[in-house]
């Protein structure tokens, strides 16, 4: 879904998981969590605009009610999942639960927790600074293991396949789309048929995609646990083709070191 771009405005997600549909009442296309950046494209009807992405370029339909003004970005969240609370208090009333990579505004820290710009108290163990990246994708997508499954979700409340891939992925600094089938042709590199396998490697097939853990066993969101699982490989790959998935259609190998040297 393209539109034509006018003079930029940028604003950022202001509730904790917002929709990227294909129109004001059409399907969920992917998520974007709390803080993220787009830019405007176009109004559709008074509720609603198309919007991109500024991680990936992702374009789609937003609730306008979902968007606020952009604020600085200090710090993100680095658990599976927070809570916002009214005070510095953890008996204190939440607010809202943010989603691993939720972006928050820093403004001072109280009693084990960071004041938040846009109000409200996180506490201090859940959240790393907005320039600080993991080290281990797999590492990241583990931490989502038992989220339930998703069409579209990119977050600890739901994610699928390439969700999954791609919030571990830019936790860790990558550029990553957020469709598998453009995962497999930018994401990393190609490995040959006969090279083993390693933690960080990527496998493919029609429409799905698993992170390697180990060089026979995989993590991946998928429809037949409905949830993000860690699991053999081998018996993974008879299962989807043997529930109609085919075979693996490739297999991508991601370098961090020299994808940190190229953004350098």
């Amino acid at each position: 879904m393209l539109f034509k771009k006018k003079p930029e405005e940028i604003l950022q997600v202001a509730v904790p998981v917002a929709d990227i549909r294909d129109g004001p009442d059409g399907a969920r296309l992917r998520q974007l969590v709390f803080g993220e950046p787009v830019r405007i494209l176009k109004a559709r009807k008074p509720d609603h605009v198309g919007i991109e992405a500024v991680r990936d370029g992702y374009q789609g339909v937003m609730a306008r009610a979902d968007l606020g003004g952009l604020q600085p970005q200090t710090h993100r969240v680095s658990a599976p999942a927070t809570h916002v609370y009214s005070a510095a208090d953890l008996k204190s009333p939440e607010v809202m639960t943010l989603s691993f990579g939720a972006r928050l505004n820093v403004e001072g820290e109280e009693s084990g927790f960071l004041r938040l710009q846009t109000g409200g108290f996180v506490p201090k163990v859940h959240v790393q600074k907005a320039v600080s990246r993991f080290a281990d994708p797999v590492g990241v997508a583990e931490m989502f293991i038992g989220t339930p499954y998703l069409w579209g979700g990119n977050s600890r409340a739901g994610i699928d396949c390439s969700g999954l891939v791609q919030v571990a992925a830019i936790a860790c600094g990558l550029t990553c789309p957020g469709d598998s089938g453009d995962q497999a042709e930018l994401l990393g590199d190609p490995l040959e048929a006969e090279a083993p396998l390693r933690r960080g490697d990527l496998l493919f097939w029609k429409g799905h995609v698993a992170w390697v853990a180990a060089p026979d066993r995989i993590v991946h969101a998928n429809a037949h646990h409905m949830a993000v699982v860690s699991e053999p490989m081998e018996p993974a790959v008879q299962r989807i083709a043997g529930q109609g998935g085919g075979a693996v259609t490739a297999r991508r190998r991601i370098n961090l070191f020299r994808e940190d040297k190229a953004r350098g």
